[in-house]
């Protein structure tokens, strides 16, 4: 499984570490809170409302370097609009690897 890293939000930056600080707190506390309201709207079964939020977090799996795990998420999100979750635990994989990661970044 590939690894979270910050290689995109250096390549935005041009080595601005102020930008690259803000980027990575917006991801540090964005996150947590998406997950929390997609795994809400996963167990009321509203698969709309988490289908939009795995939408929102693709853009952060997409910033924090994860190639794979954006395909992962656009597939899911897909899925999810069909009210099918084949690919659920591919992508709570992906989430937990991104949450171990923005604590210890």
């Amino acid at each position: 499984m590939e690894k979270p890293n910050l290689l995109y939000i250096k390549e935005l930056s041009g080595g601005d570490s102020i930008f690259e600080n803000k980027m990575l707190e917006i991801v540090k506390q964005e996150l947590p809170e998406e997950i929390k309201n997609y795994k809400n709207f996963l167990k009321k079964e509203n698969f709309v409302n988490a289908a939009d939020l795995v939408h929102k977090i693709k853009h952060k799996i997409s910033v924090l370097g994860l190639k794979d795990g954006y395909q992962v998420a656009i597939d899911y999100e897909e899925e999810l609009r069909q009210k099918k979750m084949n690919l659920q635990s591919k992508f709570e994989e992906i989430l937990s690897a991104m949450i171990i990661f923005i604590k210890n970044a």
